[in-house]
């Protein structure tokens, strides 16, 4: 018998959040080293624990959950969520076009695949959450990496957009706010990317699933809301706003003109009927965690732990020799630069692998993310503030001495 190998499919894939550097660090946590695990957006991890209005919505309604659901989703559950994008302002949806699945990273798969023919392409930013890349991947596409400038608070590159353009191209997605850097996307910039979207006939895919964790007083804008007359493909969840990772619950809205969609829903509801209904459970609790606003808003304000994780985070990296970054406005990341030449690095994977065994903090580099120069990497600011601080430091005293080998 020949040996079993992967198909053609898996070879652009990569998972660096949970890749072969987290299996490393939990090696070594096996072996007793306590390791700081700032890989992950997991806020369980770090003692967010379940708000108060999950717990009550849950109590006596088990049952309820027993059973299959309707293939979108729960009818009241998908009514909350209709409700909560219309708060948006996203005009012209129904709970009819409304699909719940297990995470946004399922309903991606949902999204892509019935649009995606062998190498159509999809604009994806860089630096982005991997799922996107790997998801068109997946569904036999090619991403085509767009640039978010750095030096323009990481704001797409209108004009990187518009030079990557071709007769392939079938779509564009929007991360916002943004993961991994932590920047909310103004107005004025999304409509810009509107008129592209417009003028080529793309579709638009909208990750706005950190759009309840803006802080600053910022406020978030849905991309449809700008743009009834584009189709797009809003996606959501509870994951993060409600600390319900585990939970495994997110959801797409279509909105836009529904000439333009019909066909392609119809292949939307195809994949989520042979997969029967997402986790029931988490459904039920959809409805209250989108009256409760109070959850995520106590977290984002001074005082509040995301907010003053942020700030002990960026007080600490101001002070370290050779790094940069911009403050994040939203979420709990930021993505930091590295002074290459002063480190003399070539390999983000090997710095992070470095840094991992010096200080036992495990994080992601920048080409997780697909950034292209290894200069990046992401801090996940979950921890308690002072553990942050102490974290940090330590970084700060590697660094005094980093010179890549």
């Amino acid at each position: 018998m020949n040996q079993i190998k992967c198909a053609d499919r898996m070879v652009n894939v990569h998972s660096d959040i949970r890749g072969p550097l987290f299996v490393e660090a939990m090696e070594m946590q096996s072996r007793g080293i306590d390791i700081l695990k700032l890989n992950t957006g997991n806020p369980a991890t770090f003692g967010f624990g379940l708000p108060k209005s999950i717990e009550d919505a849950l109590v006596g309604q088990e049952e309820k959950g027993v059973g299959y659901c309707d293939f979108k989703g729960m009818p009241q559950a998908r009514e909350a969520i209709c409700e909560y994008q219309k708060s948006k302002r996203i005009q012209g949806i129904t709970p009819d076009d409304v699909f719940i699945g297990n995470g946004v990273s399922e309903v991606v798969s949902f999204a892509l695949m019935p649009l995606l023919n062998p190498g159509d392409e999809v604009l994806v930013p860089s630096p982005s959450y991997s799922l996107w890349g790997n998801s068109v991947y997946l569904a036999s596409g090619k991403p085509v990496f767009y640039v978010c400038d750095e030096q323009a608070h990481w704001y797409p590159d209108i004009q990187d957009i518009k030079s990557k353009i071709t007769d392939k191209t079938k779509a564009i997605v929007l991360i916002n706010p943004n993961n991994p850097t932590g920047v909310l996307y103004p107005e004025e910039l999304l409509l810009q990317i509107a008129d592209i979207a417009r003028e080529h006939g793309l579709l638009v895919f909208s990750d706005e699933i950190y759009d309840r964790l803006v802080m600053d007083g910022l406020k978030h804008t849905s991309f449809a809301a700008l743009a009834p007359d584009l189709p797009v493909i809003t996606m959501n969840g509870l994951s993060k706003s409600h600390c319900l990772c585990g939970y495994r619950c997110g959801w797409m809205v279509i909105s836009g003109p529904r000439e333009l969609t019909n066909e392609y829903k119809q292949g939307i509801i195809q994949l989520t009927s042979l997969r029967l209904c997402s986790n029931t459970l988490a459904q039920l609790v959809i409805t209250a965690a989108l009256k409760d606003m109070e959850t995520p808003t106590s977290m984002i304000m001074p005082g509040g732990r995301i907010y003053e994780q942020r700030e002990a985070t960026v007080s600490e990296l101001q002070k370290i020799n050779g790094l940069s970054f911009v403050k994040n406005d939203a979420a709990f990341y930021i993505f930091p630069k590295l002074d290459i030449k002063k480190f003399h690095i070539t390999d983000d994977r090997k710095f992070a692998r470095d840094l991992l065994h010096a200080t036992n903090i495990l994080l992601v580099p920048g080409s997780g993310f697909d950034w292209s120069t290894p200069d990046h990497f992401r801090i996940v600011m979950l921890p308690e503030a002072e553990e942050l601080r102490t974290a940090i430091r330590r970084m700060g005293k590697f660094l005094d001495r980093y010179v890549q080998n």
